[in-house]
């Protein structure tokens, strides 16, 4: 296991947007974070109220957006507009192509996870959507919350990759069993995987299929980004 802090990330602060690079990005550039497999982008971002990203393009991407704090306002040329809120996540599938804006419409700081994943299919017709997902500390399971399986009840991307969530009460052990290597977040709090310390902000690499044994040492929160080999 591999522990990236959260202080050795690249950074970039524009005054509307506090921006922390888990990977090479825009000005930020490390030859040795360059992605880990499809996964290409995590972005651990701050938007100001009233701000956001104006209308810009993309395409052969899948884009996840899981909002931590705060609220997200997605409008794409494609006609879908929608409001995602702390805890929710949202995925625009680019394809072909397809041009966006991401604003913080609220009164108060957005704090979120950008997150982009090569698809295993090009130029499929852009999508967008959004799920709401239940808030409550989990006991024994993560959520699963993006999935590239479409019969999964979680959002879909064009990849063979997979998404899991949850808060964690304080003194919470689970066990969570990752079919591909994993790329995981702590969200927020302090936890222990495998015996590995990571607190708010850092993540961590796992190159292999692993079970991974999750203790909660205080009010914590977790994504794991599980992808498959290939690109590796």
């Amino acid at each position: 296991m591999n522990i990236i802090p959260y202080n050795n990330l690249g950074k970039a602060n524009y005054g509307w947007l506090n921006a922390h690079y888990h990977f090479s990005f825009s000005r930020y550039y490390n030859p040795d974070r360059m992605g880990f497999g499809p996964l290409r982008v995590v972005n651990d971002d701050i938007v100001a109220a009233g701000k956001g990203f104006d209308p810009h393009g993309h395409d052969n991407m899948e884009i996840i957006t899981y909002v931590r704090k705060g609220a997200i306002s997605h409008k794409d040329s494609h006609g879908n507009v929608g409001r995602t809120e702390a805890g929710d996540v949202q995925v625009m599938s680019a394809g072909s192509g397809v041009v966006h804006s991401e604003y913080n419409l609220e009164d108060e700081d957005t704090q979120l996870y950008q997150i982009w994943i090569m698809p295993d299919k090009l130029d499929v017709s852009p999508a967008w959507a959004q799920m709401k997902f239940p808030k409550e500390p989990v006991d024994d399971h993560l959520t699963l919350v993006v999935s590239g399986n479409p019969d999964d009840q979680a959002l879909h991307i064009h990849q063979d990759a997979a998404i899991y969530a949850g808060r964690l009460e304080a003194g919470t052990v689970l066990r969570h069993v990752s079919e591909k290597p994993s790329y995981i977040l702590a969200s927020d709090g302090k936890m222990t995987i495998n015996g590995n310390l990571i607190t708010k902000g850092d993540a961590a690499e796992v190159d292999e299929p692993e079970a991974l044994v999750i203790e909660a040492l205080e009010p914590s929160e977790v994504l794991i980004i599980e992808v498959p080999y290939n690109d590796r």
